[in-house]
């Protein structure tokens, strides 16, 4: 048999194609900014030309960058094909502010940039190159459909566009020959043999089941229990906030940063995780977001889902998703830090105890039963249900400087895209010893998301306070110092060794569905 020359959407990448709606864009995206570098022309711009050549001497590492989806017949199921007529100069665009450009106007103009959905008869990605930052420096918001990636395997496409060390040259591009797409009696033929052989395997796995009763019961159990702690999370609904209500097309973005080495004493005197120090500042950012409205803080919770990755280790740099969530409960009524962070504490230790995560994870994987049109329905009923207020998510990024051709990548700050009714999302990408906090908001539920930026500020610094260390949210970040590039090299040189062996995307095969 000839080798297949496409691959299967999972169904949860699969959902996230079905979650878009004209305004519910499900692109995830980064805003970095770096420093001026060799890529400067001598007018003070970008060469562009050289980041699309260096672009594309990296996208064999990632193949899905030239493929496109097309659907099955009948079931109308998502396959990635080769695009045939991959455009690079489409997907590396260039533009500029108004020198001296602003934080404020990168934050407009990557606003709108995330206001555009992504064309799906193309590769569902765009890399945006901002010249014209004050002191000539330069941005890259990378968007990207989140049926191709979640958060940690975003990270890994950082690790394949940029490098940790500032090397200046453009590899040449390996080439790329397109595999024939299939024709649509192909795509059906294979997708009937493929539910023909899951079929045969859940046989087999109940004929093995019924050798071991006992254990099989035990697995049962759990699962079934787990699917219904996080079932269970949900049925009562979410209480109403003022940024829950059906969003516009259109969005406001803003960010901020905290010292990584802060939070993670933070951290060290409650006993609790980095996750935790982070759901407990949103708690009181949300509570003083209210309050400045002069709107009820009397809830008792306010609901958040939070992504719990369940990528192993073989996994890691692969693409696609693998992520599952918690359903967490945040003190909304709570006026003070201390007790606000024990209570997220208490709260996510239990959630690791009844593991709920596995819930959503067999829910997730009980889709690849079904068809996409039976998970448009299942989606459309979820959009219409609140059954959270925002989402809350928290990715670890490389700890060394990244570079893009000898530029060093000074901050990046990422954007989760908002579901309906979720006027409000939070975003946090750890990187080179800051956590970089992403704000996105719907543009008519938050006109003052600046609002809400300065109050998660607060929020930390009550933490802080509380935990007896000195606050430094909102830092700006430190250029670093002019030290020879063979000792800064030689400092960083075994933890860049070990960056690379964990984040970098690992070239796959083609492999059918």
């Amino acid at each position: 048999m000839a080798a297949r020359s496409y691959e299967r959407l999972s169904g949860l990448d699969g959902s996230f194609l079905a979650f878009e709606t004209p305004t519910t864009y499900m692109h995830v995206a980064v805003t970095a900014v770096f420093e001026v570098g060799p890529t400067a022309t001598p007018q003070g711009g970008v060469d562009i030309r050289r980041i699309r050549a260096h672009i594309a001497s990296r996208l064999h590492l990632i193949p899905r960058y030239r493929q496109r989806v097309r659907h099955i017949p009948l079931v109308n199921d998502a396959v990635w094909v080769d695009d045939d007529e991959f455009d690079l100069s489409y997907h590396v665009r260039h533009t500029s502010l108004p020198r001296p450009g602003g934080e404020r106007q990168l934050q407009r103009l990557c606003a709108e940039i995330l206001e555009r959905p992504l064309d799906r008869r193309r590769p569902l990605w765009e890399v945006w190159i901002i010249e014209g930052l004050v002191g000539g420096r330069f941005a890259m918001l990378a968007k990207v459909h989140h049926c191709m990636v979640d958060g940690i395997a975003g990270v890994g496409l950082l690790a394949a566009l940029l490098s940790m060390e500032p090397d200046t040259k453009v590899e040449k591009a390996e080439r790329w020959v397109p595999r024939r797409e299939p024709s649509e009696r192909e795509l059906l033929r294979d997708e009937i043999n493929r539910r023909a052989n899951a079929s045969m395997r859940v046989a087999r796995g109940l004929r093995r089941a019924l050798q071991s009763p006992r254990r099989a019961g035990r697995v049962l159990r759990k699962r079934a229990g787990a699917v219904w702690g996080l079932m269970n999370a949900g049925l009562s609904g979410a209480p109403p906030l003022p940024f829950n209500k059906p969003i516009s097309p259109h969005r406001r973005v803003d960010w901020l940063s905290f010292d990584l080495a802060t939070v993670k004493q933070v951290k060290t005197h409650f006993g609790g995780t980095i996750n935790d120090v982070v759901l407990a500042t949103v708690a009181g950012a949300v509570r003083k977001f209210l309050e400045q409205r002069r709107q009820d803080v009397s809830s008792p919770e306010l609901r958040v889902v939070v992504p719990v990755s369940v990528r192993t280790a073989d996994e890691r740099g692969a693409m696609g998703n693998r992520v599952s969530v918690w359903v967490v409960s945040l003190p909304l009524d709570e006026h003070d830090a201390r007790f606000r962070m024990a209570t997220v504490c208490e709260s996510t230790a239990g959630l690791k105890e009844n593991e709920q995560s596995l819930g959503a994870e067999v829910l997730t994987q009980a889709a690849e039963w079904t068809t996409a049109n039976l998970l448009n329905l299942a989606v459309r009923f979820i959009n219409r249900s609140s059954q959270y207020n925002l989402i809350v998510t928290n990715v670890p990024g490389p700890p060394v400087p990244f570079y893009l051709l000898g530029s060093r990548m000074l901050s990046v700050y990422p954007h989760v895209p908002l579901f309906e009714n979720q006027g409000l999302g939070v975003a946090l990408l750890s990187y080179a010893g800051n956590l970089y906090w992403g704000l996105t908001g719907d543009w008519d539920q938050v006109p003052d998301l600046q609002m809400f930026t300065k109050v998660v500020a607060e929020s930390f610094s009550e933490l802080c306070e509380v935990a007896g260390v000195r606050s430094a949210a909102t830092a700006p970040v430190k250029r670093p110092r002019s030290l020879p590039r063979r000792r800064a090299a030689g400092a960083e040189r075994g933890e860049r060794a070990r960056v690379v062996r964990t984040m970098r995307p690992r070239v796959r095969a083609a492999s059918g569905p």
